[in-house]
This record gives C-alpha cells, sequence and structure tokens, in this order.
C-alpha cells in the first residue's frame, strides 16, 4: 500500500509536469491525456485511502537525521484527499470545454495535475516538515492558476497571492522551529506532542508562537486581517480554478491549522489561554465582515470570494472552541463548504461562458435562458445559508450547539449569534440571484433563448448540488466519521 501512496502522489504530478514541457499536444490531445491522469489518479487516491485498513506509512528520504519526508494515511489525511479527489475531479473534465474560452489549455492542465499531486502529498503528510514543503509547492504552483489569461490585472492579483501566502508560510515556519524545540517529535500525533517538562517556565513564550503560526497558516484560511488576496485572485482567475481555490486551497490553511493545534501543540495547552481568546474573536470577525462584504458586492466572483472569507472562518471557529462538537462541526463544513462553494463558482463560469455577465444586476432572468443552472444554484446557496434539509444546516448547528457546550465564556453565547446573522447576510447576498433569475419582473428585458450550457459543464454542476442534498438528507455516516476524529484529538 505504501507504493500506491506514493503512486496516487506522482503519478498527476509527473503527468503535470510532462504536459507543461511537451511540445507533441494539440489542445484536444492535452484534453484526453488530462482527463484520463485525472481518472487514473482519483482511482490511487481513494484506494490508497479507503482499502486496506489501518495507518499506511512512507518515509521517502531524510532532510537531517530525524527530520524525513514522511506520509502517512490518518483520519485526517483521508477526509481531505477525498474532498480534493471529488472537487478536483468535477472541476476538471468542467474544465474541459470550460478553457477554450480562456485558451492555453496545455499549460492550464500541466499544473492542473501537478497541484493535484501536490494537494495529495500535503494531505497525506505525516509530519509538519512534510505539511511545510508540500504547503509552499500548492502555492507556488497556483499561483500560475491565477494568472492564466495573463492581463495586467491578473499578474498583480497573482503577485499579491504569493506575497501573502508566503508571508503567511513564513510565520508557519518560524513556528516550526521553536516547536521542533519543544515537542518531543514533529511527526503527527493525535492530541499533540507538546512535551511539558520542556516547556516548563516558557508557556507564555510558546503560546506567542503558536499565535503567530495561527495567523500565518490563516492567511491561507482567508483571516483577517490577511483576506484581501481572496477577492482580488478570484474574479481574475479562470471559474474553474477559482472554484478548487476557493473550495480546496484554502482548506490548504485549515489543514495546516488543525495539524498544529491538535497534532503538535494539543488543545490541553491552547484552551483557556489568551491564544485561543483570541483566535475565537478573529474567526467571529472574520464570519462576520465577510458577509458584510460580500453582501454589499456587486461583482459576482468577488462577492463569492467574500463569501469564502466568511464561510471559511465558520471552520476557524469551530476549531477555536476545542470542543468534540465544534471540532466536528468545523470538519462537517470543511466537506460542505468544499462541494458548495465550487459549485458556486462553476456556476459564476456558466454564466461568463454563456453570455459574459459578470455582475449581479446582469443576471437578472437569467432562469429562463438557463433553468438548470440557476436551480443547481439555488440548491448550493441554501446549502450554504443552512436551511434544512441541505447540508450547510447540519454542520452550522454541530458549530452552534459546539459552542454551546464549550467553557468559552462569553464565546458561548456570541458564537451561535454572530452565525446566525452571517446566515441571515448570506442568504441576502445570494437568493436575489435566484429571485430576479426566475422572477424578472414585467419590466425585464432578458432574452427567452435557453443557453444551458453542454453536459461537460452540467454535470458536475448537478453533482455537487446533488451532494448537497443528499449529504444534508443522509448525514448519519459522515458525522459519525467527523466525531470519530474530534473524540481522538480531544
Amino acid at each position: 500500500m505504501s507504493g500506491l501512496m506514493i503512486l496516487s502522489i506522482l503519478l498527476p504530478a509527473a503527468a503535470g509536469i510532462f504536459l507543461l514541457l511537451s511540445l507533441v499536444f494539440h489542445r484536444q490531445q492535452s484534453q484526453a491525456f488530462a482527463g484520463a491522469v485525472l481518472a487514473v489518479s482519483a482511482v490511487l487516491v481513494l484506494a490508497t485511502a479507503w482499502l486496506g485498513g489501518g495507518e499506511k506509512s512512507v518515509t521517502l528520504f531524510y532532510l537531517m537525521e530525524d527530520i524525513p519526508i514522511y506520509f502517512r494515511v490518518d483520519e485526517v489525511g483521508k477526509l481531505f484527499a477525498t474532498i480534493v479527489t471529488v472537487v478536483w475531479v468535477a472541476a476538471g473534465f468542467y474544465s474541459f470545454l470550460y478553457m477554450k474560452h480562456e485558451g492555453m489549455e496545455q499549460r492550464y492542465f500541466g499544473f492542473y495535475l501537478l497541484v493535484y499531486g501536490i494537494l495529495i502529498a500535503l494531505d497525506f503528510s505525516g509530519n509538519m516538515v512534510t505539511l511545510y514543503l508540500f504547503y509552499e509547492l500548492m502555492t507556488l504552483c497556483t499561483v500560475p492558476l491565477v494568472l492564466h489569461n495573463g492581463s495586467r490585472e491578473a499578474i498583480m492579483a497573482a503577485l499579491k497571492y504569493l506575497f501573502y501566502s508566503m508571508c503567511g508560510a513564513y510565520m508557519g515556519l518560524f513556528g516550526i522551529f521553536f516547536l521542533y524545540r519543544y515537542c518531543d517529535t514533529l511527526t503527527f500525533a493525535a492530541g499533540g506532542t507538546l512535551n511539558p517538562e520542556l516547556v516548563n517556565g516558557n508557556q507564555g513564550l510558546v503560546l506567542a508562537v503558536v499565535f503567530v503560526m495561527l495567523l500565518g497558516f490563516g492567511v491561507k484560511a482567508g483571516m483577517l486581517p490577511f483576506h484581501a488576496w481572496l477577492p482580488t485572485a478570484h474574479p481574475v482567475a479562470p471559474s474553474p480554478a477559482s472554484a478548487v481555490l476557493s473550495g480546496i486551497i484554502v482548506k490548504g490553511g485549515v489543514l495546516a491549522l488543525i495539524r498544529t493545534v491538535y497534532y503538535l501543540v494539543g488543545p490541553d495547552f491552547l484552551r483557556g489561554t489568551w491564544v485561543q481568546t483570541a483566535w475565537m474573536t478573529i474567526a467571529l470577525m472574520t464570519v462576520f465582515l465577510g458577509s458584510l462584504l460580500a453582501y454589499k458586492e456587486p461583482v459576482f466572483k468577488k462577492r463569492l470570494a467574500y463569501s469564502t472569507v466568511s464561510q471559511i472562518s465558520y471552520i476557524l471557529f469551530g476549531l477555536a472552541v476545542m470542543s468534540p462538537e465544534g471540532v466536528t462541526g468545523a470538519l462537517l463544513h470543511t466537506v460542505f463548504h468544499a462541494f458548495i462553494k465550487s459549485a458556486l463558482f462553476l456556476t459564476a463560469g456558466v454564466f461568463l461562458f454563456q453570455c459574459g455577465k459578470t455582475r449581479v444586476e446582469e443576471l437578472k432572468g437569467i432562469g429562463k435562458q438557463m433553468p438548470v443552472t440557476l436551480w443547481c444554484y439555488t440548491i448550493v446557496s441554501l446549502g450554504l445559508i443552512g436551511i434544512p434539509p441541505f447540508s450547510g444546516f447540519i454542520s452550522k448547528w454541530h458549530l452552534a450547539q459546539g459552542a454551546l457546550e464549550a467553557n468559552v465564556g462569553v464565546f458561548r453565547w456570541l458564537g451561535p449569534a454572530v452565525l446566525l446573522i452571517s446566515a441571515l447576510l448570506t442568504a441576502g447576498y445570494l437568493l436575489p440571484v435566484t429571485m430576479k433569475g426566475f422572477l424578472p419582473g414585467k419590466d425585464s428585458t432578458a432574452a427567452a433563448e435557453k443557453l444551458e450550457p453542454s453536459r461537460m459543464m452540467l454535470i458536475p454542476l448537478i453533482i455537487l448540488a446533488a451532494l448537497t442534498v443528499l449529504l444534508g438528507l443522509f448525514p448519519g455516516p459522515l458525522v459519525t466519521y467527523a466525531g470519530k476524529i474530534a473524540a481522538s484529538i480531544m
């Protein structure tokens, strides 16, 4: 199984590099090659994650005597690798038609496959150094997806994304240097590896270092005050790239935070400290301000980017309350948000691809032209708002219950209150598209001809919308699985 794990990482990465360097492919051949590699890689990843039972591990090589580049498949890695695979395959097959609109398909699919391999390596990382290595590679190899069209705006957005991400990663690296001294090992272990004897007398220093790491890895997750790269990068990137940036890449920051707090430092060390209080405060501020900025934003993709800023901090708040129910809700929202937000950006891509519409007010009457697309948008929007029986309700219920059961003072009621206000704002910036799309009014001048996209673009949308419904109606197995992870790391 260790060979299968390495193959699941190397195949898409090597195929991506081959596609980038090859001069023999034309557009259709590069698409066929990328599609075949993506399908085979997805099967390998899922087989690595879920077949064979137990934890699987492999050491690739040693950077230093006691610091290996080490991969291990644990429960968190399985969950994240599965999310990545579902979204990557859906957005990838959507891209085959969409990228005709953008051009330079071979370069796009080359980096797309390369990043998929890097993300699987990130998810299966067994220690903090391995995670950091692929965390940095993830940033570097997603920059070309942001600047794909080569415009000045895209290049500046990509540079902003690079600057923010690298600065955040260096803050994380600063923390890793310190944790190497105060932890028994940098290999991930449920509950943490911090050595109480080494920390004794240096608690204040270690807390400050951990807080710097939370801020650093929070950059990728769009946490205030380092969120500005998201609304800049998303509108200029191709829509399928925006979908994976918002649905998956930001989860790289979430994974790094989970590994830091729950697999290295340990929640017991942070629970009740100023670090936990500051983290919860920043998370709730991000939830509220992200929703407010999305509510006021007229550009559709930028509105969805601000929405991501808000929704990812739902996850961060659940992690910050450090209760089993809160962590369960955070893991559930990680899954549901990945499917929902990816579908929303793919919907934005349909509007752009089919009729060139980028602003919210231009979508008036769009339901007459694209009823299936707008129904998919509506379903996933209801999921993001948290209306039952859609999946977002399940995760937000557990997040609220997690805050109520935790010993976090004023945040016991403030957290659920902010989440409720944010849900109302989410309805305010998502549902008007549906209402005006289906009910434009008598004065509407929208044309009535059908503009539904082809099945290559529509089927991924339908699948992600169906997952939003099915995971809301039948959440039991996933809730049990997330609860099992949460209980193991407390």
